[in-house]
């Protein structure tokens, strides 16, 4: 079965991938074109496509009787691939859950220190040259260690992130999520997600992308949160409206924001650029050598599973 890997991957899974595989590693770094993705499904068995490969209803209903019998995403967010309409042309889809759990959580833990405590915009007065120097009442930003945390959407990122804040920094946790969750430590749901905003220092995005949470952090949700609670987002771009986030940070309806990820990736508009109360990162919420390798396996696994036959480890 030929192979197309789509985007270049870390020596080690490249490795394995040509030593396992009649395998095609694409070398730009950019998504897929959608000429690109119809020809993926046309002269390839298994695709490995990543973050922002948009094989979509129309994309796939453009190619009649496709060769591609796997969509084996390079990612635990499958957002991007949908999964009916490939399953409808006999295309199984899978990806890369538990691999990611710990560096995206580390991610979010990054974003709440930088934004409680302004390491951004301090890290830029020392690059500028114009820093005076140590003062009593320079750049004062707030105390982690004890405050609330709010968590939309307990999975196992969520619980990641939760559970480093309670043992770490002590500080009480609370949740909106589908079902009451038993993490191990205490954590206390709420029914309403305004209510959770209401009621955290720092209010955190966990959930997954798609339709069912786009813009699920929405102008009525950011109205709710205090005027020193920062809002963490580390899950999809999407969830969070981001012209509402950026009003609202204009305005300092809040006291900051941290974002690993953007609605309109990569694109991050100029008016959230310009904001010196917002810590922007390069959607770096699994970039680790070790992180990236153990997801190129985990999808290389569940090619070599279809190839011999044999249940997908982490169909979806």
């Amino acid at each position: 079965m030929k192979l197309l890997i789509t985007r270049p991957m870390t020596a080690e899974v490249e490795a394995r991938a040509r030593a396992e595989f009649d395998v095609v590693i694409r070398p730009e770094t950019a998504v897929l074109s959608r000429g690109e993705m119809l020809a993926a499904l046309r002269d390839f068995d298994l695709v490995m496509p990543t973050l922002g490969d948009g094989f979509d209803a129309g994309v796939l209903a453009e190619v009649t009787a496709p060769r591609c019998r796997l969509l084996a995403n390079f990612g635990v967010g499958f957002n991007h691939i949908d999964v009916a309409a490939a399953a409808a042309h006999g295309i199984a889809v899978s990806n890369t859950p538990g691999a990611v759990t710990d560096a995206t959580a580390d991610i979010a833990l990054t974003l709440i220190l930088m934004s409680a405590r302004r390491a951004a915009e301090g890290e830029r007065l020392v690059r500028s040259g114009g820093w005076p120097g140590w003062h009593p009442t320079q750049m004062l930003g707030q105390h982690v260690t004890g405050k609330k945390l709010g968590v939309i959407g307990l999975g196992r990122i969520g619980a990641a992130i939760a559970r480093r804040c309670h043992f770490g920094f002590d500080m009480q946790v609370f949740y909106t999520a589908r079902s009451e969750k038993s993490p191990g430590f205490a954590a206390t749901p709420m029914a309403d997600l305004k209510q959770l905003a209401a009621t955290v220092d720092f209010l955190v995005v966990a959930v997954p992308g798609g339709g069912d949470t786009h813009h699920l952090v929405d102008a009525r949700v950011l109205s709710a949160m205090r005027p020193t609670a920062h809002l963490i987002n580390i899950a999809r771009g999407e969830v969070v409206q981001q012209e509402a986030l950026i009003d609202t940070l204009q305005k300092r309806k809040i006291a900051g924001a941290g974002l690993d990820v953007y609605e309109f990736e990569p694109e991050v508009p100029q008016a959230l650029r310009d904001l010196s109360n917002v810590t922007l990162l390069p959607h770096l919420g699994t970039a680790t050598e070790e992180v990236r390798s153990a997801m190129g396996h985990m999808a290389l696994d569940n090619i070599a599973a279809f190839v011999a036959g044999q249940k997908l480890p982490n169909q979806v």
